[in-house]
């Protein structure tokens, strides 16, 4: 088993989970607030699609140094046991990042729905 190209896969693994966990989170504050807003008889702001979409950004970052690090691993630019280091340590940080990054968009589709104001 080549483990560079373990950890390039790992990196994208991990970021994607964290992306959904995020979108999870941030989705259902979304649809709260939407809730919220066809309640009071107000249109539901489309900005919300933002709030609960940003938790995808870390699966790109995932996907974009999943690619550069098969390349690096192929030329033989970057050894295995790094890569694998790599691949863990980056995909950790996008996972709880996205994680945040749902929470936060929850907090602010909260906020919008209550108020109406960003």
């Amino acid at each position: 088993m080549d483990l560079g190209m373990l950890g390039a896969a790992i990196v994208m693994g991990i970021a994607a989970i964290g992306s959904a966990i995020g979108i999870g989170a941030a989705g259902q504050g979304a649809i709260g607030a939407w809730k919220r807003c066809y309640v009071n008889n107000k249109p539901a702001p489309f900005i919300l699609t933002v709030f609960a979409g940003a938790p995808l950004t870390q699966t790109i970052y995932g996907f974009l140094l999943m690619n550069s690090m098969k390349e690096k691993v192929a030329s033989g630019a970057m050894n295995g046991p790094f890569a694998l280091g790599l691949g863990l340590a980056a995909g950790l940080a996008m996972c709880f990042s996205a994680i945040a990054q749902g929470k936060a968009g929850a907090a602010g589709s909260d906020a919008l729905g209550e108020t109406g104001k960003g």
